[in-house]
């Protein structure tokens, strides 16, 4: 009679684990922005005005239609707009004028923390030089034979008279990090394991490894730039959207919205033509 009641007992609980989900099995929660709002993070920009300027105007389309839907649009520039390609003045402008009619978080880069150290050191302005400073400066209206063939001294001193003093406090007050919802916004990445409070400036916009190789949760998704690829890449943890704009020609916007993610990117065809892939097409 025992024997005959264990028996039933263990085919009742081998019954339920199988018509009964276990925690381990359960589906996680999506992760979402907040309620009523749609998001549009911006992958690093480089000195493409042209790319910036048509996803620019594909988002302000994008964001009329959700205004319908009484949806309240957020936009985030993930940094690095200026270097590399031939019209960063261009893209801080714009950049500058948006953050009047909307609500735009603008990142700080490494490239634009380069560019605002070296209006007063040397050794910066010479690595800032190096890594795409050069087209930044021309852009800003300085002669090019001028500027070839002068000193670190004398490019200083032209750095304090073609770049607009506007355009320098405008750099000086981005952000390293914003948080919507369920979802972290920083350039480069994070330090895993560390509070998003002891985070370092320099992680924030520098990190590659450990951050990018990492596979556990940090707690939010982080959506990042920084580091380039050819597609956008979706690690679960994290979202890299740096498609290389200046080389490749290709600019993304992650769009969030509740629960769902859909892409808008500005591509530049062959003949010079820039279109807007994306636009109303769900990921």
């Amino acid at each position: 009679m025992f024997r005959e009641a264990v028996r039933f007992y263990v085919m009742i609980q081998y019954l339920k684990s199988m018509f009964t989900p276990s925690k381990a099995k359960t589906k996680q929660e999506l992760p979402r922005v907040p309620k009523g709002h749609r998001v549009y993070a911006v992958g690093d920009v480089h000195g493409r005005s042209d790319l910036f300027t048509a996803l620019v105007d594909a988002i302000e389309e994008d964001i009329r239609d959700g205004e319908a839907e009484g949806l309240e649009p957020d936009i985030v520039l993930l940094g690095d707009l200026v270097d590399r390609g031939p019209d960063s003045a261009g893209v801080i402008e714009l950049a500058r004028k948006w953050t009047r009619t909307r609500t735009v978080h603008v990142l700080c880069g490494n490239h634009e923390e380069m560019f605002l150290n070296s209006f007063e050191d040397k050794d910066i302005l010479r690595h800032f030089l190096r890594h795409g400073g050069r087209e930044t400066l021309l852009s800003y209206g300085m002669d090019r034979k001028i500027f070839t063939k002068a000193t670190l001294d004398e490019i200083q001193q032209m750095l304090e008279e073609f770049v607009p003093k506007k355009h320098r406090k405008f750099i000086s007050g981005f952000e390293d990090m914003v948080q919507l919802g369920d979802y972290l916004f920083v350039h480069a990445g994070i330090e895993p394991g560390v509070p998003l409070d002891e985070q370092k400036q320099r992680s924030l916009r520098w990190i590659r490894e450990p951050f990018l190789s990492y596979g556990k949760s940090h707690g939010l998704v982080v959506v990042h730039g920084h580091t380039i690829t050819d597609e956008v890449v979706d690690a679960g943890n994290r979202i890299g959207i740096d498609t290389g704009a200046y080389a490749s020609g290709r600019l993304t916007a992650l769009v969030l919205e509740g629960k769902k993610r859909r892409y808008l990117t500005a591509i530049e065809g062959k003949n010079g033509a820039i279109s807007v892939d994306g636009a109303k097409l769900k990921v």
